[in-house]
């Protein structure tokens, strides 16, 4: 009777029928390797609630939408198309965010497939990867603080094209003009560089130095924003 309950309205008796005990054990291990990921993730990590518990609970969804494909190419199909919509439905993440989310919907299809042991395998080596990388700061510029972005408020009949070059050169290894800006009603520019310093130490100098070329107007300096390897 039990059993029963559990069948397709438009299942054949050519459909395999998912045991329920099979499935509670299933999606019991799905909850257990999605808790692990998640532990993993929030090592040394910032995070929010709300992504947390959805790493949590996505590889459950993943097996059972798995389980109840089972096997028929066309929902197969369907499926694969419902997850590629969302992505283009969420708000961009970062690229660790983005793995994660991956890993998590893989070690919820292998679990689908009925391979549990390799799924709380891939689940701990990966996560423990991903853990170890973000201890020891893998792919982390060495360097970065030498990697600042710098703006430049100037009055509007000051010509910025080379005024400020003698002291970007002696302060900064490299320099790039990457933006000008008409602010305060075009009575102002606003520039902003990329700069490579050569030491850090320097830093309120060439503040300073800048400070008597554009007439101490608002002079900003902060790290260098890069995009470089966000999904």
């Amino acid at each position: 009777m039990v059993s029963s309950l559990f069948r397709g309205l438009f299942d054949t008796e050519m459909t395999s029928v998912i045991e329920l005990p099979d499935f509670l054990l299933c999606v019991g291990s799905a909850l257990a390797v999605g808790l692990i990921l998640a532990a993993f993730y929030m090592y040394r990590t910032r995070y929010t609630k709300s992504f947390v518990a959805t790493l949590a609970l996505l590889p459950a969804v993943v097996c059972v939408v798995i389980m109840m494909v089972n096997g028929n190419v066309g929902t197969g199909v369907a499926v694969a198309g419902a997850f590629s919509l969302v992505r283009f439905r969420s708000a961009p993440g970062s690229a660790r965010e983005i793995g994660a989310i991956f890993l998590a919907m893989g070690t919820g299809l292998i679990i689908g497939m009925g391979y549990l042991a390799y799924a709380f395998l891939c689940a701990i080596l990966l996560g423990f990867a991903s853990a170890l990388y973000n201890h020891l700061d893998f792919g982390a510029k060495k360097r970065s603080a030498l990697y600042k972005t710098l703006h430049i408020t100037i009055p509007e009949d000051l010509d910025y094209t080379d005024v400020f070059e003698p002291i970007l050169k002696k302060y900064a290894a490299s320099h790039e003009l990457t933006m000008v800006k008409t602010t305060n009603m075009g009575s102002l520019f606003r520039l902003t560089y990329n700069l490579t310093l050569k030491t850090p130490a320097k830093e309120k100098e060439l503040i300073d130095r800048l400070r008597c070329r554009n007439g101490n107007l608002e002079i900003s300096i902060s790290a260098q924003e890069t995009l470089i390897g966000e999904l």
